[in-house]
């Protein structure tokens, strides 16, 4: 049985840590559940059929996070430029996480969205679901009149990627387990940029960063941004949104 009801939580500005784990908690609470559908059998009078009267939830959470560097399976920790030291004068922490993909940024001023959705309610093709997750920023950007794009061979949303202005506005990495996701996208709305000088991006390092605030010229409205990507991203996956907190 297929479940398209999401339920969108809201976690605010929140330790990188913190949501890591509560991450981890409905990632893995989702998997267990799908392993007890398909391990159990219930009979009805007299059918000997397997019958599924549970289903998966689906979840978008959406966060920001004080500073820190995550580094994904397929990274480099010589991506990160600092040590030790210069992690706490930036203020900044450091984690090696299990998500794909190489080295990035979160701070505040940044929207993170983290799709916790058993693929199994709305197709099983993880690279479709990066290329929807794509969409929906693009979709968002251009409803802000910024006009953006893929490059040939790296996830995420680029400005001019088809000239040597190319500059990365969101960078996306996920984990998939059982057609389970987690992690996600991370879209520079309004946050410090400078501290992409700290790292070699998603290990490109000839390619520039931007945000929404340094493409328009001044602080844009997070929360709304934050509304209409939801939109589309329920949209695109024909979502139902059953509840929001």
């Amino acid at each position: 049985m297929k479940n398209k009801q999401v339920i969108v939580q809201d976690w605010g500005l929140i330790d990188y840590k913190e949501a890591w784990a509560k991450q981890e908690a409905l990632f893995n609470a989702t998997i267990a559940l799908k392993m007890e559908i398909r391990n159990r059998q219930l009979v009805i009078a007299g059918d000997n059929q397997p019958v599924n009267d549970i289903i998966t939830p689906n979840y978008l959470i959406f966060c920001e996070h004080q500073h820190v560097y995550t580094l994904g399976n397929s990274g480099k920790p010589e991506h990160l430029l600092l040590d030790e030291k210069g992690l706490e004068e930036k203020d900044a922490t450091y984690y090696h996480i299990n998500r794909g993909g190489d080295i990035t940024y979160h701070g505040p001023g940044q929207i993170v969205a983290y799709p916790i959705l058993d693929l199994d309610n709305f197709f099983t093709d993880i690279h479709l679901y990066l290329r929807m997750l794509e969409e929906a920023v693009i979709l968002t950007l251009a409803d802000f009149g910024i006009k953006a794009g893929r490059y040939p061979g790296y996830t995420g949303v680029w400005l001019d990627a088809d000239n040597g202005r190319a500059r990365k506005i969101s960078a996306m990495g996920v984990r998939c387990s059982r057609w389970v996701t987690m992690h996600g996208l991370a879209f520079n709305v309004n946050n410090d940029l400078s501290y992409f000088k700290n790292i070699i991006p998603c290990g490109i390092d000839d390619k520039a960063v931007t945000s929404m605030q340094h493409e328009i010229g001044e602080a844009v409205d997070i929360k709304e941004v934050q509304k209409i990507l939801q939109h589309h991203i329920a949209d695109l996956f024909s979502m139902e949104i059953a509840s929001a907190g």
